[in-house]
């Protein structure tokens, strides 16, 4: 019995491209190919494995997971996309996906990384395994640092986690914008972080907020 594919690709080249790899093998088949997640949700079939693109028009990549997943709760996702950035990887697996690799992945490892969530795995390039097991494996205790974040900056910390840009946060809180910059920055010291995407990550894993 052959798996069944979904593609959601807005590059019609490369969209025909992975219909064809994916046909040209007994052990796969595609049952459908949409440019867009609102055309793919109003032609909805269930299907096995779904490649999603991340840069889509309308609704993303990465917001349509939750979507398909309420649409087919067994449905099997892999983010098939050219974005490497730790922030849309990490929005990725947190928001349900299977697996994440990059186009320019070989076809060979498209195929292989399809079969992977069929049978239950995760598929991660070697790159994304990485920088997703930086961020979710247990962190080396530090004593008492996230204790030592006050209580301004935990304020700032939830802010965070919500998305707010440091010039809402500063005015959100009535104070100067550097303000806000010096705490941020005594968070990242005190978590041992670097940007805000590990931030977010680190919070809620750790149950900061």
């Amino acid at each position: 019995m052959s798996i069944s594919i979904g593609v959601v690709e807005d590059h019609s080249e490369f969209r025909q491209g992975l219909v064809y790899l994916i046909s040209s093998f007994s052990d796969y088949a595609v049952a459908w190919a949409y440019s867009s997640v609102e055309e793919a949700i109003e032609n909805f079939a269930a299907a096995d494995v779904l490649l999603l693109d991340i840069n889509l028009p309308g609704l993303t990549g990465i917001e349509a997971i939750p979507v398909f997943k309420k649409k087919c709760p067994e449905l099997k996702i892999v983010m098939l996309t050219i974005l490497e950035d730790d922030y849309h990887i990490l929005e990725a697996i947190k928001s349900g996906a299977d697996g994440y690799i990059l186009k320019k992945t070989s076809p060979t490892k498209i195929l292989d990384s399809i079969r992977q969530v069929y049978d239950g795995g995760a598929a991660l390039t070697p790159m994304v395994a990485k920088q997703v097991m930086a961020f979710l494996k247990p962190a080396a205790a530090v004593p008492g640092s996230p204790s030592q974040l006050t209580a301004r900056e935990k304020e700032i910390l939830t802010l965070i986690t919500q998305g707010m840009t440091n010039e809402v946060i500063a005015e959100k809180l009535f104070i100067s914008i550097q303000t806000v910059r010096n705490h941020i920055k005594n968070i990242y010291d005190k978590l041992q972080v670097h940007s805000r995407a590990q931030v977010v990550v680190k919070a809620f894993r750790e149950k900061l907020i």
